[in-house]
């Protein structure tokens, strides 16, 4: 079933379109919506090996003068560094502003790739074409892109909205387990900070075992999204909320060797850890945080740190953490399962406040 929502954004709308089989109509529907364009498909090796095939049949049959980029897998082609060897191969393709730049990957991919269409040319245009469940689900929709630097994830990007999202969930079938249940911590953050009844969703979801209702959920996740951005797309108010477990989670993934926790399973512990210690000063109400210990455990996530894990060292990184507002973190809490607030807090408190011994 196809469904559609529209995105409208400082008077800039788009679509954000999820149906199975969309990616085997992608041809087609370059070629009706951009007709004379060139497009720079800019994907991972990964995805290259699984799906040139198609690309080659679907893009070349519709007659697309298109350039396929593909860089390694993994947090390492989301670097600064690679920027330039984008621009380089671009303008041997000789890509103009009226041309399209396609992100067909994850996070890492949309990440890159929105960086690269926002700032080749001052601005190109962009659609988002996401392969993993947590693409589809936050890093496809609301423009934020971004590069990692030496110093910390995502310390440089923009706001650059693309011209159209494509969602195919029958990607999230093909996907490996672990691949699969990280991108669950994004989906069991949005019912945790905005919908009671996805979380309660969730749960039904993992009692049955089944995979059904992923279609259901993606959309709902989306339309979460949507309402939220459109209200604050540049994350200075409510779209802090959707950062609820980041906060740490960030922390985490700065400490931690690259391997040692993915994205979201430390968003996962950073969700529990936080939602534990405010429980135990009052903040939260009773029994939320064994609510979502027992959802993450279901869904094959981590809650929390290695026992002799040095707590003060991990949160050292949040002096770099972009939701701070001088020497004030703006800590996503839960009033409840599926309401989340705003919490100040000194960032020099912050080891104190997770401690809960």
């Amino acid at each position: 079933m196809r469904q559609t929502l529209t995105v409208n954004i400082n008077m800039q709308k788009y679509t954000v379109t999820t149906e199975t089989g969309l990616f085997f109509r992608l041809g087609n529907l370059l070629a009706e919506q951009y007709p004379d364009k060139k497009v720079a498909v800019i994907t991972d090796d990964t995805i290259k090996d699984i799906y040139e095939e198609h690309l080659v049949k679907q893009l070349d049959g519709a007659g697309i003068q298109w350039k396929l980029i593909s860089l390694p897998p993994g947090e390492g082609s989301k670097s600064f560094d690679t920027l330039p060897k984008l621009y380089s191969i671009l303008l041997d393709f000789q890509l103009t502003r009226g041309d399209v730049i396609l992100a067909f990957g994850g996070g890492v991919i949309g990440d890159i790739a929105g960086f690269t269409a926002a700032t080749f040319l001052r601005g190109v245009n962009l659609i988002q074409l996401p392969t993993t469940l947590m693409a589809m689900v936050d890093a496809s929709i609301g423009g934020k892109n971004g590069a990692n630097l030496k110093e910390g994830k995502n310390m440089a990007g923009t706001f650059y909205q693309p011209k159209e999202v494509l969602i195919d969930p029958g990607f999230v079938r093909t996907l490996p387990d672990e691949i699969l249940d990280d991108g669950m911590a994004e989906v069991i953050k949005y019912g945790c900070a905005f919908d009671p009844d996805l979380f309660s969703d969730l749960i039904d979801r993992a009692e049955k075992g089944d995979g059904s209702g992923i279609e259901s959920i993606i959309y709902r996740c989306c339309l979460i999204k949507k309402q939220v951005i459109e209200q604050d797309y540049q994350d200075y108010g409510v779209a802090m909320l959707l950062n609820f477990g980041h906060t740490l989670g960030h922390c985490i993934e700065d400490y931690y060797p690259d391997g040692t926790y993915t994205h979201g399973q430390a968003v996962a512990i950073g969700m529990y850890a936080t939602t534990l210690a405010a429980e135990k000063r009052g903040l939260t109400a009773s029994n939320t945080s064994a609510l979502l210990k027992d959802l993450l455990i279901a869904y094959d996530l981590p809650y929390t740190l290695p026992e002799n894990a040095d707590l003060s060292k991990i949160v050292e990184t949040v002096k770099r953490d972009k939701k701070r507002r001088g020497n004030t973190l703006n800590l996503v809490l839960l009033e409840r399962i599926g309401k989340s607030y705003l919490y100040q807090l000194d960032k020099s408190d912050f080891v104190e406040f997770l401690k809960i011994d």
